[in-house]
């Protein structure tokens, strides 16, 4: 067993539900046993280990302050609710090993190097994705992320007043959010994660590679909608008379998917709220929530501005699929003239420092050729999507995913694919840490660093 495939089997057990998955949500027991883990592992290494204002982990060797900005590299922890064992937990460990790796061949770095551990990436608990690095670098402010609510009731605020101790000490509620001192350390941040999707695993064998250099991250929100109904028991009352809002549901859901073909897009309802979610009681009222993305911010707008528009514009009121035909009338009493879906959540599309990726292209390469890595998009939002929209210069690798799935059990890389991982990122570390600084990143990106509140364009996020 190797050294990355040993670490992630040491987390293994943590939070592994029946299905198989994972069960990792932020601030939880099982999270908090992970951040245990990550502070573990750097104290056994020397390395000094911050958290900071947002409650992000950052273990360091070298001194950041004094001889930085230095280069970071690692991902997060927290999962889906029952996702796989490598989203997030490989970028962690391959950061571990890739350290190893580099003091074993004797790598003397000319700057610090940072692994990070950031919280709640997934969003699965207060449902905002990416929330530990938009609390960080101040993409969304402080009031409105502890102000958000998870299922059952308790804001973050409330959350963090309670787990303050321990691996999560120095997280105060007083000074949660944007943390100048954390990102002066941080000159370029380079994330390693399993591919979600199979472009790795279906490349013909003259051009087979493990690991891939990400080019950019789709444009992605969610969206909510609500769908209102009347409660009424479910054996007296005649179906003519019924204002049940689940069957305006069975029409949005249909009414996502045709839109999202005539865009181009992708767009998923997989998140429902049913009050009062009674087996024999007619719903009352009905909450979806609406996942959306594309290569383009238009394709997506698209999706939207179909959703919203009259019933009967373009497919909505069709049946998705092949041989399209109109569906009967199934709504209820709900909206007439629109779904009316309410923007909770807008990350544009981010582009990664294009000299950066090339030069991580050419310094991965493949096996047995002189071919550079494949630089890929992706429609996954990522942390490293984050820091660079605030200014960071910021690359992706991607390791082969042979199933193609993620956010799933299925999820899966390879023991060899892992390790071609860690050689990979072990490599472009050597790279960043060891090139001088009059000679650092493409005209020196080392230095640029955000110089203020940087805002999400949209993150100004409505309620929950």
């Amino acid at each position: 067993m190797t050294g990355v495939v040993r670490l992630l089997d040491a987390i293994a057990g943590v939070g592994r539900a029946p299905s198989g998955g994972y069960e990792r949500f932020a601030w939880t027991a099982h999270d908090l046993t992970l951040r245990e883990w990550f502070a573990a592992e750097a104290d056994a290494r020397g390395l000094s280990v911050v958290v900071d204002r947002a409650g992000n982990q950052w273990a360091w060797w070298g001194d950041p302050d004094a001889d930085g900005p230095g280069v970071v590299t690692g991902s997060h922890l927290d999962s889906v609710p029952g996702g796989g064992a490598f989203d997030g937990p490989l970028g962690v460990a391959s950061a571990f090993a890739a350290l190893d790796a580099l003091r074993a061949e004797g790598v003397r770095p000319g700057r610090p190097l940072g692994i990070v551990n950031f919280s709640d990436e997934e969003g699965a608990r207060f449902g905002l994705a990416c929330l530990g690095s938009r609390a960080v670098t101040g993409t969304v402010g402080a009031d409105r992320l502890l102000a958000l609510r998870d299922g059952a009731g308790d804001s973050l605020a409330d959350v963090l007043g309670r787990v303050s101790t321990g691996s999560a000490r120095g997280v105060r509620v007083e000074h949660y959010g944007r943390d100048d001192e954390a990102l002066a350390r941080v000159g370029v941040f380079v994330e390693l994660h399993v591919e979600q999707g199979r472009y790795l695993a279906d490349l013909p064998a003259d051009e087979d590679a493990p690991v891939a250099v990400g080019a950019a991250i789709w444009p992605h929100g969610r969206w909510r909608v609500d769908l209102a109904g009347e409660a009424n028991h479910a054996g007296t009352t005649p179906l003519a008379h019924r204002h049940d809002p689940m069957l305006d549901l069975a029409r949005l859901i249909t009414d996502v998917r045709a839109a999202a073909e005539d865009a181009g897009a992708l767009a998923t309802l997989a998140k429902v709220q049913v009050e009062p979610n009674g087996v024999n009681a007619i719903p009352s009222r009905v909450r979806a929530w609406i996942d959306a993305r594309a290569e383009s911010e238009d394709a997506v707008r698209m999706v939207l501005s179909t959703l919203s528009g009259p019933f009967g514009a373009s497919n909505v009121g069709q049946v998705a699929g092949p041989g399209r035909s109109e569906r009967p009338a199934l709504r209820s009493a709900g909206p007439t003239g629109g779904w009316e879906p309410v923007q909770e959540s807008w990350t544009p599309a981010t582009v990664f420092d294009p000299a950066l990726a090339a030069r991580l292209a050419d310094v991965v390469g493949r096996p047995g050729s002189d071919l550079p890595a494949p630089v890929i998009g992706t429609g996954a939002g990522h942390d490293a999507g984050i820091f660079a929209a605030a200014g960071v210069p910021t690359a992706m690798l991607f390791v082969r995913n042979p199933t193609g799935v993620s956010h799933s059990p299925a999820e899966l890389a390879e023991e060899a694919d892992c390790d071609a991982g860690v050689r990979a990122l072990t490599a472009v570390l050597a790279d960043l840490l060891t090139r001088s600084r009059d000679a650092s990143i493409e005209n020196g990106v080392m230095d640029r660093m955000p110089a203020g509140p940087v805002h999400d364009p949209v993150l100004d996020r409505e309620g929950r």
